[in-house]
């Protein structure tokens, strides 16, 4: 196999990243297919695409008996991953789902024996192991320049809200996991351990029209973990932030410190009597982790055609799930929550 027909799952905002990563920037990717309840949205992406109408799709069953592609990247509210996975993977169609996983960890652990049962990839998406600068912090972990992690603090504010599906806290797990689930990530892949025991609280302080209908919806909140290792994880998340997509991540050691991450778009700064310094911030998360998705979807399409296993697995996607649904407990009873 020398390239790799795809099939987006999704066309909505993140299937379009992708959607733009396979068309512009991957020659050994060829999108062949889109899927999407909303037929208007799923036809408009695949016109930028240049997909023959035949091939867009407003059911998922369909395009899995009337078109060929050999892997699908779903990209819809995160309620519907396991059951979309469970169908791909029963076409021998290899899965790479966007993060969250899924809402439960049996519905991740579905997922995972599905896809070794009929010997295909799922790689989910944490682009941030893919970032330049992500990775080479690991590196720099890995290589003991910083002594043992003590404490990793990792942020993710963003600009806009999600889709109202995601208010239900039954659909979406909440902002930690439609928001936040790359900061549980990070802390678990950088620190090299399991959460074993979440803290969490939580509050509705920006959105205030949506209080009534979805009374457990929070806009911000903080986590604090212990590591199976000992190491300390702290995270915040905040949506919508109204100053633009904040995603950082600080690392203190026993020797050193390590800063991952910044909120200027660019290093350049303007200097000015009437302005002094000013430097512009990041607005967008496909703007500040443009070259990750690129690398992320390229390593996607690598693994199908060398037959490897991916570097972010669905076990990676289950820990972040369970982390967060404790951590969505831990919110809801006020105590900690041991894994």
């Amino acid at each position: 196999m020398d390239r790799v027909n795809i099939c987006l799952v999704g066309a909505g905002r993140a299937a379009e990243v992708h959607g733009d990563v396979y068309y512009f920037s991957i020659p050994g990717a060829i999108i062949t297919a889109v899927f999407d309840a909303d037929a208007e949205k799923a036809k408009i992406l695949a016109e930028k695409y240049h997909i023959n109408e035949r091939f867009v799709f407003k059911k998922f069953e369909d395009a899995l008996s009337y078109a060929v592609f050999d892997a699908v990247v779903i990209t819809t509210p995160t309620f519907t991953h396991c059951q979309y996975t469970k169908l791909a993977a029963s076409k021998k169609v290899h899965v790479f789902c966007e993060k969250p996983m899924a809402i439960t960890e049996k519905d991740c652990s579905e997922m995972i024996d599905i896809c070794i049962k009929e010997n295909v990839i799922l790689q989910i998406g944490f682009m941030r192991r893919f970032d330049a600068g992500f990775r080479q912090a690991k590196q720099i972990m890995e290589s003991g320049e910083i002594g043992e992690p003590l404490i990793i603090k990792s942020n993710t504010r963003g600009p806009g809200l999600p889709g109202r599906w995601a208010f239900d806290i039954k659909n979406s797990n909440g902002n930690l996991a439609e928001v936040n689930s790359h900061d549980f990530d990070s802390i678990r892949w950088l620190s090299g351990s399991e959460y074993k025991k979440i803290y969490a609280v939580a509050k509705n302080s920006k959105s205030s029209e949506i209080r009534e209908e979805y009374p457990l919806f929070y806009d911000n909140a903080t986590v604090s973990a212990t590591m199976k290792n000992d190491v300390f994880g702290l995270i915040d998340g905040v949506c919508p932030c109204d100053y633009g997509y904040d995603a950082r991540c600080e690392v203190v050691g026993t020797m050193g410190v390590l800063f991952i991450g910044s909120i200027q778009e660019y290093t350049t700064v303007t200097c000015t009597r009437k302005k002094q310094l000013v430097s512009p911030q990041v607005l967008s998360w496909k703007k500040r982790f443009h070259d990750a998705y690129i690398a992320e979807d390229r390593h996607f399409v690598e693994c199908i055609i060398n037959g490897k296993e991916p570097e972010v697995t669905g076990e990676d996607g289950k820990r972040s799930v369970a982390a967060v649904v404790a951590a969505n407990e831990s919110i809801f009873k006020g105590v900690p929550v041991e894994l």
